[in-house]
């Protein structure tokens, strides 16, 4: 896909912030520090248009990036960070669990997995609740620069093994560093967005 314009659009910390206009939305969820902060800015060849953070649990609301006036990347708040109040995990989990089930607009739901590591239990319950509620997913392997190709091959294997993915869902391997797996991603979004 060629970004003729991505910006912030807002952050949203309940339901009546969001986007009123009919836009697909693209969401992407992970644990805290996963990259999606990185993948973000990778796929809208941005720097700094998502904000990075080498601490973890920053995101603290839904934020939507408006791309090429076409459709939203929206960033969920990283699960499993245990510095976050109870109370706040709780009401980002019912807003993100509303949306998911309730937003019209969601066309696919990008869960990023560190391919360096078996997926967590919660990525496991984030897979087989969305999975649950019909919710297409793609899994995106983050940080695949960190290992080889022949490991990559081999961690993608055992993200399936684990997650007890379906052949017709997806794992890319993905790098922010180098780019790799940008334009397969773009291809599985463009589809999901029609």
């Amino acid at each position: 896909m060629i970004i003729r314009q991505a910006e912030f659009a807002g952050s949203c910390a309940n339901w009546n912030q969001l986007p009123e206009d009919e836009l697909p939305e693209i969401a992407l969820a992970g644990r805290s520090n996963v990259g999606k902060s990185s993948l973000i800015n990778r796929m809208l060849n941005r720097k700094q248009l998502a904000r990075t953070s080498s601490v973890p649990g920053k995101t603290q609301t839904l934020n939507f990036y408006r791309i090429n006036e076409e459709l939203y990347f929206v960033d969920f708040p990283g699960y499993g960070y245990a510095k976050t109040s109870k109370g706040e995990r709780r009401k980002w989990g019912k807003l993100i669990e509303r949306y998911l089930l309730e937003r019209k607009q969601l066309k696919l739901l990008l869960l990023l997995i560190d391919i360096r590591h078996p997926p967590t239990r919660d990525d496991q319950a984030m897979y087989e609740w969305a999975v649950h509620h019909g919710i297409p997913v793609c899994l995106v392997a983050t940080k695949a620069d960190k290992i080889s190709r022949s490991r990559q091959r081999q961690h993608a294997a055992q993200i399936r093994n684990v997650l007890q993915i379906s052949g017709e869902v997806p794992v890319i391997p993905f790098s922010s560093e180098t780019g790799a797996g940008r334009e397969e991603l773009w291809e599985r979004i463009a589809a999901a967005a029609i």
